[in-house]
């Protein structure tokens, strides 16, 4: 059984991991086997609202996780751990930290909140042989699954996307909420984005961008409005247009995370999240700047 621990519980993932990993207080059709949090660092960013994380710490010490004083204080008490502060500015610290120390990680999105952050952390996972994995719990919604893996529409060609964004100061742009969006966008056309432009008003965002072989993608992230996540997807053979189901989010998230911490090999190759962190940095100076801004492709291809 692999012992896990958690850094920050200032995120609704980290009562909702526990619950279907340690089985406690949720359907077991939402179970996850293989692991168990056993520890928990309970570290709070500005973001989340003090009565909201003392809510999640409850929940969390409920499950019969083990509190501790800081995140070194994890250190021999865990194979492997989940990086869970909503903010994006709190991770690279700790996860520098335990892939030094040679412990699996998954870091919860944003991966960073600064593309810099992200690739000096892939370096180092590379250097030490650490599996390190990151990604929004949108990527494996069954809805696009469904549509990648069974070819639902043919060769996708095209896709938009509509996410909320709830932009932060801590996480600007598209790196709070907005980035389910660009998740599911790069899980349906994968990497290679060419360039991105973005044009925002008070209602929130929206990002046009191409590939390199041509093909378009479209994140509409909104600040008001009625919420929810789906997407349209444009193949050479059909069109679909679907809102993704929240119900297992993070069951399947969670799944890949276990694996990877039973198998030390990472679900989605590092560089996808160093693309995904370049195209929210460029949407966001798209924004200030008022034109189209490119991605540093040879960046990300020196990991």
């Amino acid at each position: 059984m692999i012992k896990i621990g958690i850094v920050d519980l200032d995120s609704s993932h980290s009562p909702n991991f526990v619950k279907r990993v340690n089985h406690i207080g949720i359907e077991d059709e939402q179970w996850v086997e293989g692991a168990k949090v056993v520890a928990a660092y309970p570290g709070c960013s500005p973001i989340t609202e003090r009565e909201k994380f003392e809510e999640y710490k409850k929940v969390i010490k409920d499950c019969g996780v083990e509190m501790v004083d800081s995140p070194e204080g994890l250190l021999g008490k865990v194979d492997a751990v989940m990086i869970e502060s909503v903010d994006g500015t709190r991770h690279f610290s700790p996860a520098k930290m335990f892939i030094e120390k040679g412990i699996p990680a998954f870091v919860d999105k944003p991966f960073t909140s600064s593309l810099e952050e992200a690739i000096s952390l892939a370096e180092m996972a590379k250097k030490n042989n650490v599996p390190l994995f990151s990604a929004s719990s949108l990527r494996y919604v069954p809805e696009v699954i469904e549509v990648v893996e069974k070819e639902t529409v043919g060769k996708i060609i095209a896709v938009d996307v509509i996410t909320p964004c709830r932009a932060n100061e801590k996480n600007p742009g598209l790196f709070n909420y907005g980035i389910h969006g660009v998740e599911m966008l790069f899980t349906f056309l994968g990497s290679g984005c060419e360039f991105v432009q973005t044009v925002g008003t008070e209602y929130g965002q929206v990002v046009t961008a191409q590939w390199r072989d041509g093909r378009l993608g479209m994140v509409r992230a909104y600040d008001k409005g009625a919420g929810g996540f789906g997407f349209f997807v444009i193949g050479d053979k059909d069109n679909l247009h679907k809102m993704a189901s929240e119900k297992y989010i993070y069951r399947e998230l969670l799944k890949k995370i276990i694996k990877m911490f039973e198998t030390k090999t990472p679900p989605l190759n590092i560089k996808i999240t160093l693309e995904i962190i370049a195209f929210i940095e460029a949407a966001l100076e798209s924004l200030k700047e008022g034109k189209k801004i490119f991605l540093e492709k040879n960046i990300i291809d020196s990991i």
